[in-house]
């Protein structure tokens, strides 16, 4: 276990950011909707240097942990966004421990040092990857926003989520479809040019990263027939969401857990 974190200036911007999303995540009720927006973009912008600094480093780190700060890093991007569009929207004292969580994980573990890249184009797969992460987290987490919404409508209580739950519906399925492009496109590139992409005799193979990825793609894939044919929606429609990111979960950050902190492998 070493700090990811190769500069001061990095490590700095990983414990600023660590803390500020601490402060959001505990202290929102007491805070001015001003100061948490100011207070979620320092983070947010920390967070990036942070990110950035374990990235562009010299030598360069990746693995589970980087793989999930910048997931998380993708969906608050994604918040800010739609906070602007639905202002009612109340997620960032959640999305804000997530971030403290992350930006923690990925300084103790930092993943594998990257000294040479087999191919220009492999950079493009990888954001491909993380970027169909991110979709789909920003999925799950406006599933968990719609399961709530839907309980206080059953209980006949106020919902708190500050959004339609029909609206919440049609952006869970948007964030499905948009993530389900982009790990399409990550799996077919990763198929068809894995020798171009990582080197003489690095083909196709169906290990644990593959195999998962693949679960995730055809649960992603039933989820959305599931929809347009045969009307899921509500929970049955969640719960099929969660167990496919559930899946590519274990695709990626999964299989680099094991190799890197109980392995101890590069």
């Amino acid at each position: 276990m070493i700090l990811a974190l190769s500069d001061w200036w990095g490590l700095a911007a990983a414990a600023g950011a660590a803390v500020a999303y601490a402060v959001l995540a505990l202290a929102t009720p007491r805070l001015s909707a001003g100061t948490i927006r100011g207070m979620l973009l320092a983070a947010w912008l920390l967070h990036a240097l942070a990110l950035a600094d374990g990235l562009l480093g010299e030598p360069a780190r990746f693995g589970f942990a980087p793989a999930l700060s910048m997931t998380v890093w993708l969906v608050l991007t994604v918040y800010a966004v739609e906070s602007r569009l639905f202002p009612q929207m109340q997620a960032h004292w959640a999305l804000a421990g997530l971030g403290s969580v992350a930006v923690i994980l990925a300084a103790i573990f930092p993943g594998t040092t990257y000294h040479a890249i087999a191919s220009p184009w492999l950079p493009l797969h990888w954001a491909l990857g993380i970027a169909s992460y991110g979709l789909f987290a920003a999925a799950v987490v406006h599933g968990w926003l719609m399961t709530r919404s839907e309980r206080s409508i059953r209980l006949a209580a106020q919902t708190d989520a500050g959004v339609p739950l029909l609206t919440l519906e049609r952006l869970t399925f948007r964030f499905v479809e948009a993530g389900f492009v982009l790990l399409s496109a990550t799996l077919f590139v990763g198929w068809l040019f894995a020798e171009t992409l990582y080197g003489p005799g690095l083909a196709w193979k169906w290990n644990h990263k593959t195999v998962f990825s693949v679960l995730a793609w055809l649960t992603f894939a039933g989820l959305l027939i599931g929809r347009a044919r045969l009307g899921w929606r509500g929970r049955k429609a969640v719960h099929v969401l969660y167990l496919g990111s559930g899946l590519l979960l274990l695709g990626y950050a999964g299989s680099r857990f094991v190799l890197e902190v109980i392995l101890r492998r590069a």
